[in-house]
């Protein structure tokens, strides 16, 4: 699994994820945060969401996205995840949710959208899990 947008609640998600035995992946654009998404138990690695030519070379093993950095870019990311073994996909946001509900039914990929407030923390991560879970029993 690859989360991009691994700060706190990725973080969060990421420890809860690999304390399942899931192998989580995640991304920062700050070199110092590395550490900290270490310390989580997933794979800490440099990428920027609104450069998908850092994120893409980082799907060639990943079965199920994590978008949790809003709908920059997510256009073009849908179309570019087709081309990958990315076979399942998480977003978090509202905003974005027809884009990837109507990817969901051109392309045939399954996907969940966590709508919790980020304010709820214990919710959202509860919501953020349970999207994961349903995207990895569609497969």
């Amino acid at each position: 699994m690859l989360i991009v947008g691994c700060g706190c609640r990725g973080r969060s998600l990421a420890a809860t994820l690999v304390a399942e035995g899931h192998a989580v992946r995640g991304t920062t654009r700050r070199p110092e945060a590395l550490s900290e998404i270490s310390g989580s138990g997933a794979e800490a690695v440099i990428a920027d969401p609104d450069r998908l030519g850092t994120i893409l070379p980082l799907l060639g093993d990943v079965s199920v996205l994590a978008w949790l950095v809003g709908s920059s870019r997510l256009e073009t990311l849908l179309e570019r995840i087709v081309d990958t073994p990315v076979r399942g996909l998480v977003y978090d946001g509202a905003d974005g949710a027809p884009l990837v509900r109507a990817a969901s039914q051109r392309w045939r990929i399954p996907v969940a959208v966590v709508e919790e407030e980020e304010s709820a923390h214990a919710a959202w991560l509860a919501a953020a899990r349970a999207a994961v879970h349903a995207v990895l029993g569609q497969q």
